[in-house]
């Protein structure tokens, strides 16, 4: 039986109230929300959208009257990419909608008590502030619609980013503005050397072709790497490497890939060095971190520090206080402590992240830090307390997915004095504090901008022991 398609409607001078959690704005028509992505709130616009059970979903096909809070944004890219969806909004409206979300999710999700939000920090650089970049190659990037009639003369081929919901479609990128220009400069050659020597794209649905990713990582000491993914370091595929070495003598580090995987996940694959170090150096005020190929670290390295700086004035270590760190990745926020600590202690999931961090700790002189690699419930035991020692101070930044009621159970028994709660996302973050809300007040809340022209807001509260 064939499914029924849903009616499409025209819903006219509709008035964008305000900005929603995925970046996607807000109205209101008979009663129900409907969601409009690239407007601003204060648009007036027709919207053309589709209902569903309880809301409509849409997108803005005319506008009427445009928001004082709009502006015109600056990449040619900008409503098709999905990168940057606040681009056309003011950045000081972007961020009081950021500080907005921390509360709205607080008060909906948390029901806790918690004092006023802070002012949330802005970032110095709202463009090229991003220090590494993915794309993926295709050979049947998305296609305008006056470049559907000349098919036949086009070259389909494409290195950009996945359009949103789309696995096989590839937006063809010219000029990233979140990126560095020297990161615009190495993608455009990779790319145009790949079409002019006839190297295979990836072909995501027939599973074929040579070239698959391109990630290009940079560092505030201007230290650039760079990792081509291939099917198999083919001929072609030296011939490419040796492109990059020759032409772009600032790489630091140019490393490759062999995935001839059914998925686009390397984090399984080892990393080969083609040219250079097998590492990065970044620098975060009087510390040093090395950082692998596939180490996580802060997109914005400079806002990061701020970040830190927020986390460690809430943690207040002093000579007396041992500090865990759960999720703590390279190290980074358990190094950054340290120095007023009587001991740091950090736990991480991924085994490479912790090798990295114990040679951060050797990097910095640092040697009241250990370090654990396991899964969290497992690892955060009494045995462990017991053999680490009971901390008086406990950070933790996880995922997105935010923590397992069971660390947090495990958290609430341990009973530190003082909780540093990092998040990426408020949503999970005040779900997890509400499970501590009977043993924890929430002392300050202190969002931070780490993405600007996107919904994303990092968020730091304070928790002390009732």
């Amino acid at each position: 039986m064939r499914k029924k398609k849903k009616e499409v409607i025209t819903i006219e001078k509709l008035h964008i109230l305000d900005a929603g959690s995925e970046g996607v704005c807000i109205g209101k028509y008979e009663e129900r929300v409907v969601f409009v992505p690239y407007v601003v709130p204060g648009d007036v616009v027709d919207v053309q959208c589709k209902r569903k059970k309880n809301y409509y979903m849409g997108k803005s096909i005319a506008l009427h009257t445009a928001s004082p809070d709009r502006i015109t944004p600056k990449c040619e890219h900008f409503g098709l990419c999905g990168g940057c969806k606040w681009q056309n909004m003011q950045y000081e409206t972007q961020l009081f909608y950021k500080r907005k979300q921390v509360i709205d999710n607080f008060q909906r999700i948390g029901k806790f008590p918690f004092p006023e939000v802070n002012p949330i920090l802005a970032s110095d650089a709202v463009f090229a502030y991003r220090n590494k970049v993915e794309y993926t190659f295709s050979n049947k990037r998305w296609l305008e619609k006056e470049e559907m009639d000349k098919l036949e003369e086009l070259n389909t081929n494409g290195l950009g980013f996945h359009l949103p919901g789309m696995f096989d479609k590839i937006l063809d990128i010219h000029h990233c503005y979140l990126h560095e220009e020297k990161g615009n400069e190495i993608r455009n050659a990779v790319k145009q050397y790949a079409i002019d020597n006839q190297l295979e794209f990836w072909n995501p649905r027939m599973q074929t072709g040579l070239c698959r990713n391109l990630i290009i990582r940079t560092s505030v000491s201007n230290e650039w790497m760079v990792i081509v993914v291939f099917t198999a370091l083919t001929e072609q595929a030296r011939l490419l490497l040796d492109f990059l070495k020759n032409t772009f003598p600032y790489i630091t580090s140019l490393l490759y890939v062999e995935n001839a995987k059914l998925n686009d996940s390397i984090t399984d694959l080892p990393t080969y060095t083609y040219a250079g170090t097998d590492f990065m150096i970044e620098k975060m005020n009087h510390l040093q971190f090395k950082v692998s190929p596939l180490a996580f670290y802060q997109t914005n390295a400079n806002q990061a520090v701020k970040l830190y700086e927020v986390a460690a004035r809430f943690a207040n270590a002093t000579p007396d206080d041992i500090v865990y760190d759960l999720y703590t990745g390279t190290g980074t926020i358990a190094l950054f402590v340290a120095s007023t600590a009587k001991k740091v202690v950090g736990i991480e999931y991924v085994e490479s992240a912790i090798e990295n961090a114990i040679e951060n700790a050797k990097l910095n002189n640092i040697t009241h830090a250990d370090f654990y690699a396991g899964d969290m419930v497992k690892v955060l035991t009494d045995d462990f307390v017991e053999k680490n020692g009971k901390p008086t101070v406990l950070i933790v930044d996880p995922p997105r997915s935010g923590m397992h009621p069971k660390v947090v159970e495990q958290i609430v028994k341990i009973a530190p004095q003082r909780i540093v709660y990092v998040s990426c996302n408020p949503a999970t973050q005040a779900r997890d504090i509400a499970l501590m809300a009977d043993y924890y007040n929430v002392t300050e809340v202190q969002p931070v901008d780490m993405f600007p022209h996107t919904h994303h807001v990092e968020n730091v509260v304070g928790l002390e022991r009732k």
